[in-house]
């Protein structure tokens, strides 16, 4: 993920993997949007809050999911190419 270097100021980096491949989480700040405080994954998915609290533990376990998780993503797949 590239920063926009006028707003955004990096705040962290999660490294892990989910649904079998490595993923790295990179977290930032920027005072510009109505909800500085996000995270982005190398994966695609993304999500922000209005203060830094939810983001640590949402990063986190996006790339360090639980057993209910990791059975979830594996139920989600399994049923979907069944189809």
């Amino acid at each position: 993920m590239k920063l926009q270097m006028e707003t955004e100021v990096w705040v962290g980096t999660f490294h892990g993997s989910h649904d079998g491949l490595p993923a790295t989480v990179t977290a930032t700040r920027d005072d510009t949007r109505p909800e500085p405080y996000g995270w982005t994954c190398t994966c695609g998915a993304s999500r922000s809050f209005p203060t830094g609290d939810g983001m640590w533990p949402t990063a986190w376990r996006h790339t360090h999911p639980t057993r209910i998780d990791r059975l979830r993503s594996w139920a989600a797949r399994r049923f979907r190419t069944a189809r």
